[in-house]
């Protein structure tokens, strides 16, 4: 018989209505139940993608007796992070307090108002890994419950009140200037990879925001140390068996330094934060290479995670037929006999031997890049490509015919938001008309769908919209659309995000000591109320909402906007110059704010303008062709005119695209 999970739309849930366990989703029912009980609240978080979270379930959630214990003993909540990050947010902080790490799926024992009093990871259902045993662990809370409540409760206090403390310090009047960057630059390249690439050692995970940063730095100071880190990192990413060499795309990370075996799921947020800092090196580099993955990447979106409605699916499972990987891997046979004629250069190429890279297969990676393997073989480049091409062709065909990895199709308006903004990014630099539809047809589901003009909602899914937003859906979704406007010039994208931007300020922002807080004002009461500066896996909204305040603020003249982002900025600054590789997007926005910045206002027909304007690496412009930056800005002798300003100090307006990009290049 289905559990009460059977009423969900989340898949990660689904996946576990027909548990034994007696599970509720997170709600009122559930803590009422805990509360009338007086029984302790056994939260269990995940996502669908997530293979550790697949084999708890296995193990423990499916197993009879395990699930007798914990029917027995706690109230079992079962929450998807990804519908749910408030949550997710607080009480992994709490297991990060408690353990010193934190991960999916994440276990969280609660009193019956929520406050954790021990928590952990992954659990086996017997003692092993070094790891205690599920059966014992949920043994020992229940006999510690009955036997030692008041202690528990004492302890729990404390920890409460530690989970309440403010996530900045206040700001000590911190300069916020170049120096703040170079000390960034620095604090970021002392981690680096001088070999491999990326910063630290295994796992890696993809340094999408500090390679954005670094080409930033490159292009503000000339620093050719943060070129090479930013190019070296980009070019091992795409080289190794983390990106998927068949069908492009990157999985989530790589288990190994150098970028070679994957935790295998692929998910909507990397993509899209990888498909933007390439389309951005190549702005900057020029480099084919880049351009090729960042449309191999944004192919894969609209072939495998792009939904008829113009929304994008979350997640790609690691896992297909049970099996971690399968779908991508490749034994020495069954790669030659697809291959055919070139199979033995290829396998060479590819990296593909007999007794494989992963459990006896192939994770095809590039060992040598195409230059040094071709004077190696003696064949050029041209022809490699071709033969590359060829063979992808083939194992792509054969590939389709396996057992696709699952998929999951709920609709997330913050990562919605990230992957608008790098479609926008990709059509305008590739003049890809047909990026430009996957964008335009995005924001038009979200905004028809996910907002009523006065509340934005964060997940869809089986026709039902669902979920109050967090700081983070406002924040990206203003963020797609303003780079949807810089795409078409289209002001109707503007006031879009403008009127997203203006809600965001009301429903988030802290009066009293700066910044966002995660959750609206009117948002479920929870144990606390959280506010985050750092990017992880995904930028934080404070540090987006910053970058995109400041850019409209230049646009729309919008004073109110760039005091806010300053004074999240200034809240910030202390943490910045102690833990720059944690925040690689925040430090864009001061890239942004520190200057110097152009404004460009387009009068007239823009399109003699755009192919310059798009083709070059300009991170501290923004580009209008309505609105306050044209006000008194006319036409000359009738013709389309642009004016290109540096600190809202306009150059000589002109009127050929020749002068207008001698005048985007000038110092």
């Amino acid at each position: 018989m289905p559990n009460r999970l059977i009423n969900e739309t989340s898949p990660y849930l689904l996946q576990h209505a027909h548990n034994p366990v007696d599970w509720y989703a997170w709600s009122p029912e559930a803590l009422e139940r805990a509360a009338k009980e007086d029984k302790l609240i056994l939260l269990s978080i995940g996502y669908s993608a997530c293979h550790w979270c697949h084999v708890m379930e296995h193990e423990s959630f499916e197993n009879p007796s395990i699930a007798k214990l914990m029917n027995d003993n706690f109230v079992s909540i079962k929450v998807d992070r990804e519908e749910r990050p408030d949550l997710d947010q607080i009480y992994m902080t709490a297991v990060q307090i408690m353990t010193g790490s934190g991960g999916w799926p994440m276990t969280v024992f609660l009193l019956p108002d929520g406050t954790p009093i021990f928590g952990g990871t992954y659990f086996p259902p017997e003692d092993r890994y070094n790891r205690p045993g599920f059966r014992r662990v949920l043994e020992t809370i229940a006999d510690a419950y009955r036997t030692r409540r008041q202690e528990i409760i004492e302890n729990a206090k404390g920890f409460r009140e530690h989970l309440s403390r403010p996530a900045v310090p206040k700001g000590g009047g911190e300069t916020i200037d170049e120096n703040l960057l170079e000390t960034a630059s620095r604090a970021i390249g002392s981690r680096f990879d001088s070999r491999e690439g990326g910063f630290g050692g295994a796992p890696k995970f993809p340094p999408s925001m500090s390679i954005d940063f670094l080409l930033r730095y490159h292009d503000r100071s000339g620093n050719e140390q943060a070129l090479h880190m930013a190019t070296l990192t980009l070019d091992k990413m795409a080289y190794g068996g983390m990106y998927d060499q068949v069908g492009g795309a990157f999985h989530r990370y790589s288990t190994d330094d150098h970028w070679l075996v994957p935790h295998f799921e692929k998910m909507l947020y990397d993509n899209a934060l990888l498909a933007r800092v390439y389309v951005d090196a190549h702005r900057a580099t020029g480099k084919p290479l880049y351009k090729r993955i960042a449309e191999e990447t944004l192919d894969f979106v609209v072939r495998e995670m792009h939904a008829p409605n113009g929304s994008f699916y979350s997640t790609q499972d690691a896992d297909s037929e049970g099996v971690e990987g399968k779908f991508y891997v490749w034994s020495l046979d069954e790669f030659s006999q697809l291959v055919g004629d070139d199979a033995e250069l290829l396998a060479r190429y590819f990296g593909v031997t007999e007794e494989g890279n992963f459990e006896e297969k192939n994770i095809l990676n590039v060992p040598r890049e195409p230059e040094l393997f071709c004077k190696l073989e003696g064949i050029s480049v041209q022809d490699l490509e071709s033969k590359v091409e060829a063979a992808r062709k083939k194992l792509y065909a054969a590939r389709e015919k396996r057992v696709k990895p699952g998929r999951d199709e709920k609709v997330l308006t913050d990562w919605n938001g990230l992957m608008l903004r790098a479609f926008a990014e990709a059509a305008a630099h590739f003049d890809r008309s047909d990026y430009r539809s996957v964008a335009e047809s995005n924001a038009d589901f979200i905004l028809t769908t996910m907002w009523d003009g006065a509340r934005l909602l964060h997940s869809f899914k089986d026709g039902r919209a669902r979920f109050n937003a967090y700081l983070d859906d406002y924040a990206n979704l203003a963020d797609g659309l303003f780079a949807l406007y810089e795409l078409t010039l289209d002001s109707k994208w503007l006031n879009a995000a403008m009127q997203i931007a203006d809600r965001m300020i009301e429903l988030f922002w802290d009066s009293e000591d700066g910044g966002f807080y995660f959750t609206g004002k009117d948002h479920e009461s929870l144990i606390t109320r959280s506010k985050d500066f750092f990017d992880n896996a995904t930028p934080s909204g404070n540090s987006v909402a910053a970058d995109v305040l400041l850019r409209m603020a230049a646009v729309m003249d919008r004073v109110d906007y760039r005091e806010t982002a300053e004074e999240i900025l200034e809240a910030a600054a202390g943490l910045l110059k102690q833990y720059a590789s944690g925040f690689g997007r925040m430090l864009a926005a001061v890239d942004f704010y520190v200057g110097p910045s152009k404004e460009i206002a387009l009068v007239g027909n823009p399109d003699p303008f755009l192919p310059v304007l798009r083709k070059r690496y300009l991170p501290r412009a923004v580009v209008a062709a309505t609105g306050p930056l044209l006000r008194d800005r006319p036409q000359l002798d009738g013709k389309p005119t642009a004016y290109v300003c540096e600190n809202f100090t306009c150059k000589q307006p002109v009127t050929d695209a020749e002068a207008f990009e001698g005048q985007l290049i000038a110092d």
